[in-house]
């Protein structure tokens, strides 16, 4: 993998590359943050253990997140409602929206995020070592 500090280099990673967090039963892959974005957006790949939950229920003040199914299915908790969403589904997530994810599926499950602005990814190395120290 090539990390750049610049938004004008090209990246290219390869199936399972970036920049890796094991968070208990998620793993999240960055492949473009805001260093290498100006800040602009982040890009990150998810992916769930059979029968698990994600991060429990929260809101970003100041970042939207899109999210895209690539196997599913997974549900997603948004605002006061759960979408089953399968694979090829598109949910855009404005700030300030109370949503969370979980895998009720006896596979392993995932999608791309995309935040926006950047940033998100500063608390990953802190939310590792929690999931590490908490296992």
């Amino acid at each position: 993998m090539k990390h750049t500090e610049s938004s004008k280099d090209v990246i290219l990673l390869k199936k399972g590359e970036g920049r890796k967090y094991h968070l208990g039963p998620m793993t999240a892959i960055f492949k473009a943050d805001k260093d290498e974005t100006d800040n602009r957006y982040s890009v990150s790949e998810w992916w769930l253990d059979p029968h698990s939950d994600g991060p429990g229920a929260h809101l970003h003040e100041n970042i939207v997140q899109t999210f895209y199914v690539l196997e599913g299915p997974i549900s997603f908790f948004v605002g006061d409602k759960w979408i089953d969403a399968e694979a090829g589904t598109f949910i855009r997530i404005p700030e300030n929206t109370m949503h969370t994810f979980v895998n009720r599926t006896d596979k392993k499950t995932g999608f791309i995020n995309f935040d926006i602005p950047g940033g998100f990814e500063n608390d990953m190395p802190a939310m590792a070592a929690w999931f590490h120290a908490n296992q």
